[in-house]
């Protein structure tokens, strides 16, 4: 099985992005209901490669036990574009596809109040 693409969000923020990601679903059935990618994992992990003027820097690789979960990427310049990338791995499946590239600016903390 191949687990992806999931799905991706961002939003800006000052001086960060807010990443919201839904896990990619996943085609096991049991009793005829469609499986999560949790109930049949437990727990996934997600690599976000974050991509800029700078070039790309991959993330430290974090672990999710739900099915939609958001985070923030913080640090970044203000009104610069960041694109960002998800793959969703599982510690027994290493074949995954990742998210397509999502694109937004970072907000200054001048635009606030």
């Amino acid at each position: 099985a191949i687990l992806g693409p999931p799905e991706v969000n961002i939003t800006s923020c000052p001086n960060c992005i807010n990443v919201t990601i839904k896990l990619p679903t996943s085609h096991f059935r049991e009793k005829g209901k469609l499986q999560s990618l949790i109930d049949i994992y437990e727990e996934l992990y997600y690599d976000i490669t974050l991509k800029s003027l700078d070039g790309e820097h991959k993330r430290p690789r974090q672990i999710t036990t739900e099915e939609v979960f958001s985070t923030v990427i913080e640090e970044l310049y203000p009104s610069r574009n960041y694109c960002v990338s998800v793959v969703v791995t599982a510690s027994l499946n290493k074949h995954s596809i990742p998210s397509p590239w999502k694109c937004v600016t970072a907000d200054s903390e001048a635009r606030q109040g």
